[in-house]
C-alpha cells in the first residue's frame, strides 16, 4: 500500500478519506460484534452443559447451620468453614478448646426433625 501523504492532499480528498476510513471501521466493528455474541453463545451453551452434567456440586452455595458460638456474645457464630472469626482466634490463643465453643448439637438435632416433619406433611 502506497503512503499517502495528508498535507498535499486538497480538503474534499480528506473527507473522502475519512468516510472511507469511517466505513472500513463500521464493518469491521459490526464483524467483531458478530463474533464476540458468537462466542459468547458458545460460552453459555458450554456452562449450561457442564452445570448439566453434574459439575456443580447441588450443596454449592448452600448454607450451613452455625457449629460454634461466642458465649460473650451470642449473636457472634461460625460454621466451622472460611477463616476463623476474630473473637475465636483470640480465645484460642488465650488458652480455651475449640470444642469450649460448640452449639449444643442435640437441640439442632431436634429443630432439624422437627423441619423434616412439617415438610413432609
Amino acid at each position: 500500500m502506497a503512503a499517502l501523504n495528508l498535507r498535499t492532499m486538497d480538503v474534499d480528498a480528506l473527507l473522502s478519506l475519512r468516510a472511507q476510513i469511517d466505513q472500513q471501521l463500521a464493518q469491521r466493528r459490526t464483524h467483531l460484534e458478530k463474533e464476540l455474541s458468537r462466542l459468547g453463545a458458545m460460552s453459555a451453551k458450554a456452562s449450561r452443559a457442564s452445570a448439566a452434567n453434574g459439575r456443580v456440586h447441588p450443596l454449592k452455595g448452600a448454607k450451613v447451620p452455625p457449629k460454634y458460638r461466642n458465649p460473650d456474645n451470642p449473636s457472634e457464630t461460625w460454621a466451622g468453614r472460611g477463616a476463623q472469626p476474630r473473637w475465636l482466634t483470640a480465645a484460642l490463643k488465650g488458652g480455651k478448646k475449640l470444642a469450649d465453643f460448640l452449639i449444643d448439637k442435640s437441640a439442632t438435632g431436634e429443630r432439624r426433625k422437627r423441619r423434616a416433619v412439617k415438610r413432609r406433611k
